[in-house]
């Protein structure tokens, strides 16, 4: 059976992996237009804060696992490595450099809404940490995010039902979080505004399409994450017996079975390990919002557990999946519900 519990020496193995990609600039994929041959740069030009782990917005989710674990584990042999990246990497002149691309024509789109959600969770993170040098310095980059998701949502007539990156249930989720962090009641509202006008009437969901053959999350279990995060029990326990009504039978039985990874050098097939271990994280979530005498809770705690079986072997793998996994099995174990 997997672990379930945050311990020291898997908070110290994730991290351990973290620090040898986060700063690796290449393999690299990035994510940017070139408006011309003066935008033709590196990775470590492009970003210099978040230049690592194979693509942006993974590089910004394994700096969160590690504020996660240097605030699980303060005195853990690898604390002082994570504190040294962070006084390296967040300072004055690199965040500029960020916020600089964001200001592009071309950028305005860039890692919409993932890499939105992931940035602000980040920011989130660092400011539960006592150290506030770092939720100072990053700061302005977060606002920049926070400010893209106030001017987006109330464009975006129609959610995105995907299990990839453009997934909007999952960046409204994480952005939830900064809101909370920052006391940003207005931008806390909005996000709960666009929950339910997207999701609010949604019922009975069949989960019928799931998993495509590269999604690394559930649609309809992170809509109930989503809706969890955003809504108060009162709320959401009405909404999610309408969402979601036959969880005690094992229905839709595709939520319940883990997906199949046929080959961990291929990226997107390799997403499919990444699926299993966030589905863990909403089946926990998800239960842990649940009374205690709920006849769903076990079900759903179950559910966690085989999908963390199915997905903690393979967190180093291939890079494929080793540049980013850790971060989701970090969300999957130590889950906030």
């Amino acid at each position: 059976m997997s672990e379930t519990t945050l311990t020291e020496d898997l908070a110290v193995r994730f991290a351990r992996i973290a620090l040898g990609h986060v700063t690796r600039e290449y393999p690299n994929k990035p994510d940017h237009v070139l408006a011309g041959p003066q935008d033709a740069r590196t990775p470590r030009e492009l970003h210099p804060v978040f230049f690592g782990s194979y693509d942006w917005h993974s590089c910004v989710h394994s700096t969160w696992m590690l504020a996660r674990l240097l605030r699980r584990y303060p005195a853990s042999e690898v604390a002082d490595d994570i504190r040294a990246l962070f006084d390296a990497q967040f300072v004055t002149e690199k965040i500029a450099a960020e916020c600089d691309y964001l200001g592009a024509p071309t950028a305005r789109g860039f890692k919409r809404p993932y890499g939105w959600g992931w940035l602000l969770k980040l920011a989130a993170e660092l400011a539960a940490l006592d150290e506030m040098r770092w939720r100072e310095q990053i700061a302005p980059l977060a606002q920049i995010f926070a400010q893209r998701f106030r001017d987006f949502l109330p464009l975006a007539t129609y959610p995105v039902r995907v299990g990839t990156h453009f997934n909007t249930a999952f960046g409204l989720r994480m952005a939830a979080d900064y809101a909370t962090a920052t006391h940003d009641n207005a931008l806390g509202a909005l996000l709960q505004e666009t929950a339910l006008r997207w999701y609010g009437a949604d019922q009975d969901c069949p989960a019928w399409g799931e998993p495509s053959g590269d999604d690394f999350q559930s649609s309809a279990l992170i809509e109930a994450e989503c809706m969890r995060r955003l809504l108060s029990p009162r709320d959401f326990l009405p909404w999610f017996d309408r969402f979601l009504p036959h969880l005690a039978q094992h229905e839709p039985t595709t939520l319940f079975r883990p997906a199949t990874v046929t080959d961990r050098t291929d990226g997107k097939l390799a997403h499919l390990d990444g699926l299993n271990l966030s589905r863990a994280w909403c089946w926990r979530a998800l239960a842990g919002a649940l009374p205690e005498a709920d006849v769903r809770r076990p079900i759903l705690l179950d559910a966690a557990r085989d999908h963390l079986d199915a997905g903690l072997p393979h967190i180093a793998s291939d890079y494929m999946g080793e540049h980013w996994l850790a971060s989701f099995a970090v969300l999957a174990i130590d889950a906030e519900g």
